[in-house]
């Protein structure tokens, strides 16, 4: 069983920046996905950024451009650096460990062509969460 802890959120102004960590702890497969969610206040979740067993990411296009997500496999630490962060972000952000072929259907949603519900069931194992809240 994994388990996934999120750390690093907090309340920021317009234009801040912000790094989250998600550690995991248990078995993870070498060959793996990881995906950072996110879910507003009064909105659906939404996939904001993944990254697949090779190192290749893939981003939301809202986040495109100021968000990276890098993962030490090593530690088995996903990170999450938010700049040029907008009031549009706040949201509660989740981490996921997925298959290693959820990278790419997470670039297919991203894309249009998948819903959410077609890549969650991807990601077995979700973290509890941790706050991000931007002020303008």
């Amino acid at each position: 069983q994994v388990k996934l802890v999120e750390s690093g959120g907090g309340s920021v102004q317009s234009g801040g920046s912000l790094r989250l960590s998600c550690v995991a702890s248990g078995y993870i497969y070498s060959t793996h996905s990881m995906g950072w969610f996110r879910q507003a206040p009064g909105k659906e979740r939404e996939g904001g950024a993944t990254i697949g067993n090779d190192g290749d990411t893939r981003y939301a296009d809202s986040v495109k451009g100021r968000f990276t997500a890098s993962e030490d496999n090593a530690k088995k630490i996903l990170y999450l650096e938010m700049n040029s962060l907008k009031t549009e972000d706040t949201a509660m952000y989740y981490c996921a460990v997925g298959t290693s072929g959820a990278c790419i259907t997470m670039g297919r949603y991203f894309a249009g062509r998948f819903d959410l519900e077609d890549i969650t069931p991807r990601f077995g194992s979700w973290g509890q969460g941790t706050q991000v809240t931007v002020s303008s």
